[in-house]
């Protein structure tokens, strides 16, 4: 029997898209366990190319030295001395007399050490200029590309929390920007290849920076209830159609982050130990949810799935619908456009457009589902 339930705050969606629900209990668990790559291949090329000349370089070193221990029975230091100093040219005199032989040894080594030594210089020349160049012009395009986001999320904060939460979104979103103004943190952002601001996300420069005019929603985890707030007060005067998902730390913070314009907010402490107490009292309950929440899992996966108003299930009963028999998957609930939820609906509940059906099968059926319910999305 279908049981009606409707959202605690009362709050209507913003109208700039669909909220995005961020599980932080997943992402409390997980703490616990764009065209970057031209650059990163040409960084690696330059590389190996300086690594390729030093090898060399000490090669012809080597050689020179055991070959005027051979050929002029010279010890080793003194074999090593001439070396340098007929490879890197700098005129000093003989350190001993040569014969005919030594010197048409000499001459091979100051002709391929001149060169390679030329050779090394440029790959030096080239690895720190190129690596200049490269950040700026990668930068240049990052900040073109961040300028042509439209509908992207905003994450503010890459710590902990913000590491974990971005790589679970990647999988489903691309149009991520993550905004941090820690330079170790910078430097994790650009490994993993994400478009970034480097900056303080509570100031207004650095969140238009982020497009956060053209922004479908933003999600506040840094370090602090303070600067949370405040990034949440400035977000919402940028932009009043945003979705805004806040983290707390204290019971108190969760009034005035939404005081401040949070659409809502999230303890991860509080949810940490919440699913902590569920997995002494529920523990198969909680274990099937981690396999229907994981992505890593396709045989049995939950998942919301919006309904267009154009779609041919649009208008339809649960039963009239077919999805049961046809994509094989169980629909465990359906939110309706109003923020009301029927929890378990009868055959006879009616799918209509704007809703969102949370639906349980495998991925592909739910991937069939999704194309059927947003043919045109």
């Amino acid at each position: 029997m279908s049981t009606p339930h409707h959202r605690e705050d009362g709050a209507p969606r913003p109208s700039g898209g669909r909220e995005i629900d961020i599980d932080f209990l997943q992402i409390f668990t997980l703490l616990n366990k764009h065209n970057f790559g031209e650059d990163f291949q040409s960084t690696m090329d330059s590389a190996r190319h300086l690594i390729i000349s030093l090898i060399l370089a000490a090669l012809i070193t080597v050689i020179g030295t055991i070959g005027y221990m051979m050929v002029e029975g010279w010890d080793f230091m003194d074999a090593l001395y001439m070396t340098v100093i007929t490879i890197s040219t700098v005129g000093y005199s003989e350190v001993r007399q040569v014969d005919a032989a030594g010197r048409i040894f000499t001459i091979l080594i100051v002709i391929t050490g001149v060169g390679f030594s030329l050779y090394v210089a440029g790959a030096v020349v080239q690895f720190m200029v190129e690596g200049q160049i490269r950040k700026i012009m990668g930068r240049r395009r990052l900040d073109q590309k961040l300028k042509r986001l439209k509908n992207h999320y905003i994450i503010c904060g890459y710590g902990r929390i913000g590491r974990v939460l971005v790589r679970n979104l990647r999988r489903k979103i691309s149009d991520l920007v993550v905004v941090d103004n820690n330079p170790d943190l910078v430097t994790n952002m650009e490994e993993d290849r994400l478009l970034y601001v480097e900056g303080d996300a509570t100031e207004e420069e650095t969140l238009i920076k982020a497009g956060i005019y053209n922004a479908r929603g933003l999600v506040s985890v840094l370090a602090t209830d303070t600067d949370n707030v405040f990034l949440v007060l400035t977000a919402r005067q940028l932009n009043s159609n945003l979705d805004i998902i806040a983290r707390a730390g204290t019971d108190r913070s969760k009034d005035k982050l939404k005081a401040a314009g949070a659409t809502t907010v999230e303890s991860p402490y509080e949810m940490g130990a919440l699913r902590m107490a569920q997995r002494i009292l529920r523990p198969k309950v909680t274990s099937f949810l981690d396999f229907a929440l994981s992505t890593r899992r396709k045989d049995i996966l939950m998942e919301e799935l919006p309904v267009s108003r154009d779609s041919d299930l649009a208008n339809l009963t649960l039963k009239d619908s077919g999805i049961r028999q046809k994509y094989n998957l169980i629909v465990i609930a359906i939110e309706k456009a109003t923020g009301e939820m029927l929890f378990n609906p009868s055959f006879e509940a009616l799918i209509e457009g704007d809703d969102t059906l949370i639906a349980v099968g495998e991925e592909p059926n739910l991937h069939l589902l999704a194309q059927a319910l947003h043919p045109h999305g």
